[in-house]
């Protein structure tokens, strides 16, 4: 882990135009932001994901040396690869930066109540921040992964989807541990509703 005095945590606030700052006051978000040890800089941009938000951060990255970010937005679901990408494109690991979601777990649920949901929001991205203290850079390994697939038990649903698998073209064997299969429809004499033989 960094030394403290290498830790420079920028911190990047999404008003999702009106999805978090119509219930947050992202104002009092940068302020607080500013406070908290090891942020050397906080904005926030009215869509953070949009391409001029992401050239906002790419820029801070260079202008402000940071060592990590944190961008409180929506769900990291939704747009933690794309902020991933943005800093690599600046040289930073893309698992150095973190995303607080402050709107499906803040904003969205507390529409009438803004001086609660701002109060959240500061909980949730100071946790984020200080989470950031922590984060080690990854290194993404590529294993060649083999064309074949194990089916375990032979009933209606093992041999259904050993068929289909085998129809997309790998290879698969199929494990069974009674002596013959079908399962429990092999063990029933007719099915409904055709009163067909069930073998």
């Amino acid at each position: 882990m960094p030394k403290d005095d290498d830790l420079r945590i920028g911190v990047f606030i999404c008003d999702c135009g009106t999805n978090i700052a119509g219930s947050v006051d992202t104002d009092a978000l940068i302020e607080e932001a500013k406070k908290q040890e090891n942020v050397v800089f906080a904005t926030k941009n009215t869509y953070m994901c949009s391409e001029p938000g992401q050239q906002e951060i790419k820029k801070a990255i260079d202008e402000h040396k940071l060592s990590r970010v944190i961008v409180a937005a929506c769900s990291p679901r939704m747009h933690e690869p794309t902020f991933r990408a943005c800093v690599k494109e600046v040289g930073l690991n893309p698992y150095l930066v973190d995303m607080a979601n402050i709107r499906e777990q803040c904003s969205w649920v507390h529409m009438e109540d803004r001086t609660a949901a701002t109060e959240k929001a500061k909980d949730i991205m100071n946790a984020y921040i200080g989470r950031a203290r922590y984060l080690q850079p990854q290194d993404e390994t590529r294993i060649p992964v083999a064309q074949s697939a194990l089916v375990i038990g032979g009933g209606v649903a093992g041999m259904q989807s050993a068929l289909d698998l085998a129809d997309a073209g790998y290879k698969v064997t199929l494990v069974e541990k009674a002596p013959s299969l079908g399962g429990l429809m092999a063990q029933l004499a007719k099915t409904y509703p055709t009163m067909d033989c069930a073998i």
